[in-house]
């Protein structure tokens, strides 16, 4: 590992030689990601992608994509698009990434159970805005707001995020 990597360890979110608290899922930490286990998967990703919201927030990096209108993303295992952005409308189970709320106001996605999605394995876990200080989210890894700009401005395409085991964390 190296200070260009992100690490969850117990004292929060390593980057940089800085340490930021975070929220994981209210699933904890686990080795085998389920749809809808509310778990964070332990492993090594990598951030794949960066969105943001433009009516709420400048470009946070220069390879940062708008968040737009009708923008989603599958998280129904029937859907053929499973686990990818999508438009809408769409008739398979989906999360809106133009939420009403800041917390997708910007959103760093990994790599998990991408490209290829295997059905059930979970869909997208993002890095995303916290609810509040700590609160679990559905899998995803939550920061505050001025943490995960400072972050997103020095990530690039490809960062590893290492997720521990449990019994090293």
């Amino acid at each position: 590992m190296t200070p260009e990597d992100l690490v969850l360890t117990p004292r929060g979110l390593r980057f940089k030689g800085r340490y930021f608290p975070v929220a994981v899922g209210r699933g904890g930490l686990s080795t085998a990601k389920r749809e809808g286990d509310g778990a964070t998967p332990c492993g090594i990703h990598h951030i794949v992608h960066t969105l943001y919201r433009p009516d709420r927030l400048a470009r946070p990096a220069p390879w940062a994509t708008p968040i737009r209108p009708g923008d989603l993303w599958s998280d129904d295992p029937s859907d053929p698009e499973y686990n990818r952005p999508i438009r809408a409308p769409h008739r398979f189970g989906h999360e809106s990434l133009r939420r009403p709320d800041p917390l997708y106001d910007i959103v760093l996605v990994t790599d998990w159970n991408s490209p290829i999605a295997t059905l059930g394995r979970g869909s997208a876990i993002f890095l995303h805005i916290w609810r509040k200080k700590c609160h679990p989210t559905e899998g995803c890894i939550a920061l505050r707001r001025d943490h995960l700009l400072w972050a997103a401005a020095r990530i690039a395409p490809g960062t590893r995020l290492f997720v521990p085991a449990p019994s090293s964390v």
